[in-house]
């Protein structure tokens, strides 16, 4: 008989596994020194015009107009692309929540569209389905026949690193005149049919966040090849200013300003762009190896597509590994191994109840399936080794493992 004394409980000398971390590792330190040294700390400074230029290049487009976070990037994109109060913009539902308040920011409301099974971005037949069956045109713009309201845009958000199968949602956004906001947030170094993402649709956006994969620890970037949009989201982020000496306003700008300080960060992180890629795809790898269990499903790369990988996830079925997503959660956080689910659907969120929503099954589906795994690019393969043999022995219901089961 087993009592509490005898079940067999992790080693307390294990270290935490964090689920994603930066990496820093290059020339950060210096860089950032090179901004305290030359007192180019604030909002302006050499570090910012290298980073929106090289961004722009790994991005493939012409142009990249720096910000604080990549949310003001998607705020500032919307404007760009004309949508306005009272319109509606198609995104994924199932995204972290920042594309939608963008939507509402500008006034505008969102449609939600499902998710496809294979590899969980956003349905382009769902997106065709809605234009050519849900809405009529009208006056020259395209309206949805329940709420009568002009359809302007499409947010496709390229989640976990994965590719949106975009041509399909292009070619119908273009018979109709409606704008593509690429949500790239989480595909920096992924590519569609070998092409960058961001640079596919009219606009691109990207985060910098402390998890993805580069950091500047805050900091976003809008990406495009209309130089009069590049133009005029350089206006709009430096609060409008139409005077370089004068304080003469002729409408609303933001604060939406990177500083040199964290450019510096970003020009060296994406030094490193490469490395950290290459370290998520071996990762992935390794994942994909070692955890083909029952009721374990793992992620895919469609043939057309080059992920990066960004956050590793796989779907847990509960009625044949024996225990549901959050309660392998707990089971690993037990044993010091940080994961997370994928974030609520949005058409479920309180803070979007106003807008209209259907079921969407296969997002909700994911939600309740979907767990991240440790995937940091600095996660050493003895940590990985040991997320994947805590995982088997779960699934076989044993206890914690105090050493590696699997090479």
């Amino acid at each position: 008989m087993i009592t509490e004394k005898s079940k067999p409980q992790a080693s307390p000398s294990l270290d935490p596994i964090p689920l994603s971390v930066p990496e820093i590792h290059g020339n950060e330190w210096r860089y950032i020194k090179e901004c305290l040294d030359t007192n180019w700390v604030s909002s302006v400074g050499p570090f910012v015009e290298r980073f929106e230029s090289e961004i722009a290049a790994r991005a493939g487009t012409r142009f990249a107009v720096a910000t604080v976070n990549g949310t003001a990037a998607l705020h500032v994109a919307l404007l760009l692309a004309g949508v306005k109060a009272e319109d509606e913009v198609l995104v994924s539902t199932l995204t972290f929540i920042a594309p939608v308040n963008a939507i509402r920011y500008v006034g505008a409301w969102p449609v939600f569209i499902d998710a496809e099974p294979e590899y969980w971005q956003m349905d382009p037949s769902k997106v065709v389905d809605f234009l050519e069956r849900g809405c009529r045109w009208h006056n020259g713009a395209l309206h949805n026949r329940q709420t009568g309201r002009r359809v302007s845009a499409v947010i496709p958000v390229h989640i976990l690193g994965h590719p949106v199968d975009l041509d399909p949602i292009l070619e119908i956004a273009r018979k109709y005149g409606l704008k593509v906001i690429e949500d790239s947030t989480e595909g920096l170094g992924a590519s569609y049919k070998d092409r960058p993402l961001g640079s596919i649709g009219d606009v691109g956006c990207f985060s910098f966040n402390g998890n993805k994969i580069i950091t500047t620890g805050g900091g976003g970037m809008l990406v495009t090849s209309n130089e009069e949009w590049a133009r005029k989201a350089k206006h709009l982020t430096t609060q409008a200013k139409n005077d370089p000496i004068e304080y003469v306003h002729s409408e609303i700008g933001y604060n939406y300003r990177l500083t040199n300080l964290l450019a510096a960060m970003g020009c060296a992180q994406l030094e490193q762009l490469e490395t950290f890629v290459t370290a998520k795809q071996r990762i992935a790898n390794r994942y994909a190896k070692g955890l083909r269990l029952p009721g374990i499903s793992l992620m895919r790369e469609a043939s057309w597509a080059s992920s990066s990988w960004w956050l590793y996830t796989v779907l847990v079925d509960n009625d044949v590994f024996g225990k549901d997503s959050r309660q392998l959660m707990r089971s690993l956080n037990s044993r010091k191994i940080q994961t997370r689910p994928l974030w609520q659907p949005i058409h479920l969120s309180g803070a979007h109840r106003d807008a209209s929503a259907t079921k969407m099954p296969i997002a909700e589906r994911l939600y309740q399936q979907a767990l991240s795994l440790p995937c940091s690019a600095g996660l050493r393969e003895e940590e990985q080794v040991r997320v994947i043999d805590e995982i088997r022995a779960i699934s076989a219901g044993a206890g914690p493992q105090e050493a590696p089961l699997c090479n």
